[in-house]
């Protein structure tokens, strides 16, 4: 279990570096991860004493506040080295910062008093919310909760029927663990196998009213007053919206390196097929693919970033800065980072890593299924692809 112990201040270098050196061990748990569905109760352990679990927790309440990029950085590493371990920390981890944004300081005192907060959230509203004294009752099932199996709470999204012919409102919440149920509906999709990702079940729950947010995490205007920017750094001021789309971009970027280090060890091992033959390494052909893919992967991550480092500046500038054209602006960087890498890994490296290193259980047919589950996701395939563009256009031109 999670423990509330204080953690020591850490440096952002010794977080990361940390965090690399616990992701060269997730390697070789690849497939007991994706058979347990999730990360291994030692990793967890491990993540805990590191203090990764607090990265974006606030100082006030406990966390090291070490911010966004040193976050992304981690959640980077530990993707490389294995994809669904990525996906589950940063969604079960990410949400530090949207409590520490968007709720008042009574209801972060109580929601991170559990020290390591993880919380995984989804967006799309299911279930249904009734007005009692002092709050809602909740009850519901909600999917697709990457971060679930070690979480402290869940946050998510419901509607609140107005009656009269009146549109239902969007209601966020935030419950503590005891509230839900973990489902076991998750591992037999093609990919991310092992991230985590079950439904919940919430069955007669009372949240209080200060753990309730009107409207969609991701319809937040960050110009308004949100209570992080009085509470803590400018970051827990930033766009939440541009935030969680440039978690895509990172996690690409992680998958896209662990699929060249897995080319470069096919290089070193193996030969050429076709006269002269020689190993790999000295090959002109695969040097050039090796090369090719490492800039196209270089660039994303530069990209992905450097976008990250705006998304800060844009925060200490204050909320006028954050505007919805400014969040669109920077999550469809992430979205052109996951381009790159995929362009990269699907152009360059699958076609010449050769059939038997994508056999059932080898490191590249692993990364190969958990990169083309990445487009399933909604804020990829749907959003980014196409919605985002025209809203950025409407925005752009005073339309919205």
């Amino acid at each position: 279990m999670t423990t509330t112990t204080t953690q020591p201040d850490r440096t952002a270098q010794e977080v990361v570096a940390r965090a690399e050196a616990i992701a060269a061990k997730l390697v070789d748990r690849q497939a007991e991860t994706e058979e347990r569905t999730y990360y291994a109760p030692e990793t967890h352990d491990e993540f805990v004493e590191a203090g990764l679990y607090r990265l974006l927790v606030p100082r006030r309440y406990g966390g090291l506040e070490l911010g966004a990029e040193t976050f992304a950085r981690v959640c980077m590493a530990i993707t490389r080295g294995c994809p669904s371990s990525g996906w589950l920390y940063m969604f079960g981890a990410a949400h530090s910062l949207v409590v520490g944004s968007l709720f008042g300081d009574q209801a972060q005192r109580e929601l991170f008093a559990v020290g390591d907060f993880i919380c995984p959230a989804t967006v799309a509203p299911s279930g249904s919310a009734t007005r009692v004294d002092g709050g809602w009752v909740v009850n519901g099932t909600w999917r697709y909760c990457s971060g679930a199996p070690y979480a402290t709470h869940f946050m998510g999204h419901t509607l609140v029927q107005q009656g009269n012919g009146h549109e239902p409102t969007p209601l966020m919440f935030v419950v503590p663990r005891e509230s839900w149920r973990l489902e076991n509906d998750w591992g037999a999709q093609l990919g991310l196998r092992g991230s985590g990702s079950h439904g919940i079940t919430v069955t007669d729950a009372f949240v209080p009213e200060h753990h309730t947010r009107e409207g969609f995490l991701s319809m937040v205007d960050a110009t308004a007053d949100l209570p992080g920017r009085a509470l803590h750094s400018p970051e827990y001021g930033g766009g939440p919206l541009s935030f969680m789309l440039l978690e895509l971009g990172i996690l690409a970027v992680g998958m896209a390196k662990g699929a060249l280090d897995a080319y470069a060890d096919l290089m070193r091992s193996r030969t050429t097929m076709f006269m002269p033959i020689v190993p790999r390494t000295e090959d002109p052909d695969f040097q050039f693919r090796y090369g090719e893919a490492t800039g196209m992967i270089a660039a994303a991550e530069a990209a992905v970033i450097d976008a990250v480092r705006q998304w800060s500046d844009l925060a200490a500038r204050g909320g006028a800065a954050i505007t919805r054209a400014e969040e669109l602006r920077l999550a469809l960087i992430g979205r052109e980072a996951v381009r790159l890498c995929w362009r990269a890994v699907e152009g360059q490296l699958f076609p010449t890593a050769g059939s038997s290193s994508i056999r059932s259980g080898e490191r590249f047919e692993r990364v190969w299924r958990d990169m083309s589950m990445l487009h399933s996701h909604a804020g990829l395939g749907t959003f980014l692809a196409s919605m985002a563009n025209r809203e950025l256009a409407k925005a752009h031109f005073g339309l919205l």
